[in-house]
């Protein structure tokens, strides 16, 4: 598989390093990135991180914008500007910056969760709220489409 799926919650250990999951570490081992690509997400209390396919996606939208437009700038400067490039040791292990833990509100273990091309490291206590969220928008979003209202405006449907 080359996606990033499932979650895992470990420990730092007394380095403050964490073992990233061997799943997690085979998928980047196909994607060819040696490293692990990291920032602050943008718009959660997570560390978006991953390889390849996550820098290629965040080339991709930023190469929509005109280059040195406002736009292309803000992107470049949140996106690059508080990127970090961590190495992974011999033994599958990252030490996280503190910018990076601060921003997540991580002290003492970590919740990787795959999103397909890039995974998140959570505070567990954060991820566990925020996936009752997620899940809570989900069900309803399910309620929505089930709906005969829904199905009748769904793409494809006949009018």
């Amino acid at each position: 598989m080359d996606r990033f799926v499932s979650n895992v919650t470990l420990r730092l250990d007394s380095k403050g390093r964490v073992s990233i999951p061997a799943s997690f570490r085979s998928v980047l081992g196909r994607d060819g990135y040696a490293g692990l690509y990291c920032y602050p997400a943008l718009d959660r209390p997570a560390i978006d991180a991953g390889g390849n396919a996550l820098m290629a996606e965040i080339e991709a939208l930023i190469g929509q914008y005109t280059p040195f437009s406002e736009a292309r700038e803000q992107l470049s400067l949140a996106l690059y500007g508080t990127s970090e490039t961590l190495k992974v040791d011999g033994e599958g292990r990252v030490a996280l910056s503190e910018s990076l833990k601060r921003h997540a509100g991580i002290a003492d273990a970590v919740t990787f969760v795959g999103l397909g091309h890039k995974f998140q490291i959570w505070e567990p206590g954060r991820f566990q709220n925020e996936l009752a969220e997620a899940t809570q928008k989900v069900r309803a979003l399910k309620a929505d489409l089930g709906s005969p209202m829904a199905a009748r405006d769904a793409p494809g449907a006949r009018e």
